[in-house]
Formats: C-alpha cells, structure tokens, sequence
C-alpha cells in the first residue's frame, strides 16, 4: 500500500486509507513529533516504548494509546508501522508487521509526506540544528506567520516539539546522523554545522561533506541554502556545490554577520548586520558566542522571506531556547547546567559560555557516547574539557555499537588527563550524585553533559543541595529551579 496526503482546507491533511498509524519507539523525541502532527490530523496514533517519560505521558493525555515494552500484540489492527534508525531489525513489533503484510516506513517518509504543500525551512548539520529551527519558528510566530514545526528538542517558548498549524510555513529539524535527510526536500535549507560525528553510519567528514553536498543538490523545491561559515565543514561544502549558498557566521566574510557588542554575560547584546547594512543592535538571553552564530542563521531565513528587522529583534529577544539545551538550574547556592552535547566542539563551546555566568569552579560530568565517536575523535575530548576544574567520566554508552578493540572509557580518562586536566572516574553512574554532595561547595558550577538519565540526576542532587541548605538556613534558603536556559523565574 502506497501512502499519500490528501490537502484539505487550511493545509489540514489526512492520510488516504489510514486509519491506525502504530509508532515504534514513539518517546524518542522525533517520533513523537511526527506523531503529534499525525494525531493533529486525525490519524489514529499508537505507540510503543521500552520505558515511560514525559514524552510518553504527554502524548497519552493528548489522546494518543501509548504502551509500554515490545509485544507483536501491539501493531494488530495497525494500517501502517513507522520505524526510526533507532529501532533494532529484530524488534519483535517490526518482525511482526512485515510477517504479517503491514507496511513499514522510516519517520522521515512519513514527515516529508506531511509537509507537501507548505512552504518549508529545514534545519540541518552535525549540531546547532535543534536552536536554529526553534529559533526560525519563533521568529516567524512573532511575525504572524503562525508557522507548524517539527523539532528534535522541546520547545520553552511553545511547550511542545512540534505543531500543526493553518499557517503556510513548516519549519523542520532535518536528521542528518542517519541519511535520512535525503527523504526530505525544503524549500528553504540551513546547514549550520558539518564536524566529524555520527560515524556509526559515516565514513568520515569527507563523506559527510558529500551526502551534504548531494542532499542539497538533488532537492528539487530548493529555492535557496543558508549555511555557517565560520564552520570549516560547510566553508568546504560551498566549494563542492553547483550552487552559491548564502553564508551567515561571526568571524567570516558573509551576507549576514553578528558582531558581539560586550563580553557574553546575560543578555548578550551582538549588532547584527546585513552586507554593510545594521540591522539592530540586539539581546539574546542564551550565553554563549556560538548561539550568536546560531541566531544569525535564523536572521539570513528570516530576512530572505520578508520579516522586518524589529520584529527579528524583538523575537529573539524573547526566545527562551530549547528545554535542556543550556539549561541552568540554582539551588542551596549550587548552579548546575544540563546540556544534551556530547560532540567535543559542543562541549568546549558550552564550557567557553559556563565560565561567564558566575565564579566558582566548574566541575563537568560526561558519560561518553559510542565507540566510533571516542575512537575518532579521542584527541578532541581529551582538549574539550579545558577550563574544567574537575571532570567526572561515568561508564561509556555504546548504542548499539560493537566493541572496538583499544577504545573504551578509559581512553577518554586518558586523554583529559593528559592534557593536565584532574579526572574522576565513577564508574556506576548513581554513585556520582553521592561524590558530588561530599565534594562541591557553595558557587561552584556543575555541568552535566548527556541525556535524560543524567538529567533526572541532575534534579535529584539540586533538590538534595536545596534541601540540606534549608535545613541550615531555614525557610528563607534557595529552592531549586529550573527555569529554562534563562533562569527568569517566569
């Protein structure tokens, strides 16, 4: 069975012949956003995970029948089963459907077939690209525009990872780690980072380069590429295209430029310029230089399609940013910043940032994430952790990865300690919070480096930190929050 969309009214959609839509591995953050516009379409969406969150809880109350654990039982009575890259070739669900004549597509079939008929901005490159398209979307939210999005993070200043909406625009993070951006086309693309990572599917940065290159050029709604020079990746990527793209950055020659106007304490104020033009001299509340790079490369879209300079401004101004991306947490005088990095030049970045917000040490906590990734790029995490005064490394976590004989955690220890830097391996992660309360002090900075698993910890020692600080202060003592990359108690 081919599955097709049918336009309705106010770009509503639905998909012709399917009644029941069953998603694998429905709490992974990109499903679950192309579930969300499914069911906004009045699909019927159900789903299945290994283990419940928040994601999964939120898409049962909005209506969707979400289970727990893998069972062939789940996908009966399914017209159509949608898969990620994550999703195993043995799963018991997915063995099952295609035994039993379902048929099977990738997420990112499913999304492009949603966004036929919108005019489309999509999002991609090894990072950056989550901040990018949320900050695009809120752009154009404050312009009116009243934009549907699909975004691998979710989004503070909507509360959501994707919308459907009556608008005209879609603007789309696009998945690059696996290839399956090559299942999508956009009429407006941004490539906002190429590094040497995800090479579990690349060969390295030269072939990523090339899919990127071949990505672009095969997109037959491509009316124009926006991409970062100052990114050596995409500086080469130009070079390699029958194309011209349209270059944002800070430190290279480009047609958009940010320019920081004083050192990265919140707000940062940048003056961002168009060819030799001013565009404002604006404020964002993300610390960090490279979220001004980011921001530039919303500003290039933005501007192309027609929204003014001040309302540019004014948007990002207010852009609260993406939840655990940068967010910082206060609690029992402790500051703690969750970040879902785990490539070194994300790392470094975020470290750069951390050191600007308050004094105190800083202490980075990292569990570092497949073997291919270690083995490649083992030279550059021993150097991303510098301006750390201590940093905890937990036991590797390798996905689905076969052991590569000589790489391992400890290669990672090895490498940060020989660039001069005091390493602590922990190797059960739980027993990190234990170390943590016996050795940080008030106003040092402890910044946890990962996923949700590290991220539940991290609200488990500030509300520890916080409490103990009650119990010698009294009722008046600071109560842990976590507020957003802004801390605004808003």
């Amino acid at each position: 069975m081919t599955v097709t969309i049918t336009h309705q009214a106010k770009g509503q959609a639905m998909i012709d012949g399917i009644g029941r839509v069953h998603m694998l591995g429905i709490g992974g953050i990109g499903v679950s956003a192309v579930a969300r516009i499914l069911h906004a379409r009045g699909v019927e969406v159900t789903g299945s995970d290994v283990r419940e969150s928040s994601l999964t809880e939120a898409l049962r109350a909005e209506g969707m029948d979400i289970v727990i654990g893998h069972d062939p039982k789940n996908i009966e009575g399914a017209d159509l089963v949608v898969v990620s890259t994550a999703i195993p070739q043995e799963n018991v669900e997915l063995v099952a459907a295609r035994q039993a004549g379902i048929p099977v597509e990738h997420r990112s079939s499913i999304l492009a077939k949603l966004l036929e008929g919108y005019r489309t901005i999509g999002v991609t490159g090894t990072h950056g690209k989550g901040t990018v398209s949320s900050m695009i979307a809120w752009i154009l939210e404050c312009a009116g525009l009243e934009p549907g999005f699909v975004i691998g993070g979710m989004l503070n200043n909507f509360g959501v990872n994707a919308r459907d909406s009556g608008g005209k625009w879609m603007v789309v993070e696009v998945d690059e780690s696996d290839g399956s951006h090559h299942n999508i086309e956009c009429d407006y693309v941004v490539c906002n980072f190429l590094e040497l990572d995800h090479l579990n599917y690349y060969e390295g940065l030269d072939d990523i380069i090339a899919k990127m290159a071949t990505f672009l050029e095969s997109n037959t709604r491509l009316k124009e590429a926006f991409v970062n020079l100052d990114c050596a990746g995409n500086r080469e990527l130009v070079e390699r295209v029958n194309m011209r793209p349209t270059g944002y950055s800070m430190e290279h020659r480009a047609e958009f430029r940010g320019e920081l106007l004083d050192k990265g304490q919140l707000p940062i104020r940048y003056r961002a310029y168009q060819r030799d033009e001013v565009l404002g001299d604006w404020e964002l509340n993300l610390p960090g230089r490279y979220n001004v790079v980011n921001a530039m490369g919303a500003v290039a879209v933005a501007r192309r399609i027609g929204v003014a300079p001040e309302v540019i401004g004014k948007a990002l101004a207010t852009y609260k940013g993406l939840e655990n991306r940068f967010t910082i947490a206060q609690g029992g005088g402790v500051t703690i910043v969750k970040d879902y990095i785990s490539h070194p030049t994300g790392i470094k970045k975020v470290l750069e940032s951390a050191r600007d917000l308050v004094d105190g040490r800083v202490i980075s906590v990292f569990k570092p994430y497949r073997y291919t990734l270690i083995k490649y790029l083992k030279d550059e995490y021993g150097e991303a952790f510098q301006g750390s005064d201590e940093v905890i490394i937990t036991t590797m976590y390798a996905a689905e990865e076969d052991p590569i004989p000589g790489i391992n955690t400890q290669t990672v220890v090895d490498r940060i300690e020989a660039n001069g830097l005091p390493v602590t391996f922990i190797p059960n992660q739980p027993d990190i919070n234990d170390y943590l309360l016996e050795t940080v002090k008030p106003g040092d900075k402890i910044i946890f480096f990962g996923g949700d698993d590290f991220f539940r910890q991290a609200d488990q020692i500030l509300a520890e930190f916080a409490r103990r600080a009650g119990k010698t202060e009294g009722d008046d003592a600071e109560q842990p929050r976590f507020d957003g990359p802004l801390n605004e108690g808003e």
